[in-house]
């Protein structure tokens, strides 16, 4: 069995509860795995796991928009901390414990040890289908898409497979990556979800104007999540959060309003409720995300909200919902068997996916 790094990305909660599951499996089939993850990934996997705590990337956001200044000071300020954390783990989890491969899931302090060490280096997660994946980009988002790799780039340098989840699927820029559907928690799938009369919203601040529009349906009702507020204002019922609360309401709703995060979204097609997607500016793949979304029929991309555009998803969630059925809602067996074959007999063919990106390197 393989002695396994996992490197998990703190920013969210998407790549922890993704990266529970893997790293479940990885476990139950007798691998050795020490996670590194920091912030909410963190938090979300000490309980369960050997975590050791690194400094990663945080994004500062305003009304609904991605602050870089904000953003790199705040990571600026983490730089001394980072480098402390970093020889611990470099102590630890390189020198003593000698892992066999790295996996990351978008955390590049595993990453960059990875390369440093010659070690095997596989991803699993989302971002990588925009680094490696072929689609249509409109040509206002050129210049994103263009930065976004480089972005992706800068996090996992040079990893030998990837493994990306999506729930939109074009074809492969190379012979290493292979996409498989999203890794859901596993409380979401035991879900059995109905529909009900109400349209589920999650949001946090900077969406007053939105939710003045949507007020002014009267015939729909409205259930929202991420205002820290317990009232009834007209047709719109706030509430508190609560995992069993939220749980119950995102079951049997008939539809989603949120932003176009990977994690809630893929959540949402899997149980079949259309989504009216507000991207957050700056967040490239919230862009493509919904971009996506609406060109598979399953919901609509809304960059700029208006009453028109929500007039318009609320009429065509009948449609929405009927394409939706073709969605797949398929479980992690295939990914976990290329797991298996990636990292039998001491890790054989993900060494030979190593040798081979460094010969054409």
């Amino acid at each position: 069995m393989a002695k396994i790094v996992y490197g998990v990305s703190g920013e969210g909660s998407g790549h922890s509860s993704r990266a529970e599951v893997v790293a479940s499996y990885l476990e139950s089939q007798g691998h050795d795995v020490k996670i590194i993850s920091y912030d909410r990934g963190y938090r979300n996997l000490k309980d369960r796991f050997d975590v050791t705590e690194t400094e990663g990337l945080h994004i500062a956001s305003f009304d609904n928009k991605v602050d870089l200044l904000e953003t790199f000071q705040d990571n600026l300020t983490r730089l001394p901390q980072g480098f402390e954390k970093g020889r611990l783990i470099r102590h630890e989890l390189f020198k003593d414990f000698q892992p066999d491969c790295v996996i990351t899931d978008f955390e590049p302090v595993s990453a960059y040890f990875a390369n440093h060490y010659d070690l095997p280096l596989i991803t699993i997660d989302n971002q990588h289908r925009l680094r490696y994946m072929k689609y249509d980009c409109p040509s206002e988002f050129i210049a994103d898409k263009e930065m976004t790799k480089a972005v992706i780039r800068s996090m996992v340098p040079r990893p030998d497979v990837s493994l990306v989840t999506t729930f939109y699927y074009g074809e492969s820029k190379n012979d290493h990556t292979f996409f498989f559907p999203p890794i859901l928690r596993e409380d979401v799938r035991a879900i059995t979800p109905s529909t009900g009369e109400h349209i589920l919203v999650y949001l946090t601040s900077g969406f007053e104007t939105f939710l003045e529009m949507i007020g002014t349906f009267p015939r729909e009702t409205f259930i929202v999540y991420g205002y820290d507020r317990d009232e009834t204002v007209g047709n719109i019922s706030y509430k508190p959060f609560s995992k069993a609360g939220f749980t119950k309401d995102f079951a049997s709703a008939k539809a989603i309003m949120a932003t176009a995060g990977f994690t809630l979204l893929t959540e949402s097609l899997f149980l079949k409720k259309p989504y009216f997607a507000m991207p957050m500016k700056g967040q490239f793949e919230q862009e493509v995300n919904g971009i996506f979304l609406e060109n598979l029929n399953y919901g609509k991309n809304c960059r700029e909200v208006s009453r028109e555009k929500i007039a318009s998803f609320l009429y065509f969630i009948p449609e929405y919902q009927a394409t939706l059925e073709t969605y797949r809602t398929e479980d992690c067996s295939a990914l976990f068997e290329k797991l298996d074959e990636l990292l039998a007999n001491n890790c054989a063919v993900a060494k030979e996916f190593h040798e081979k990106r460094k010969s054409n390197f």
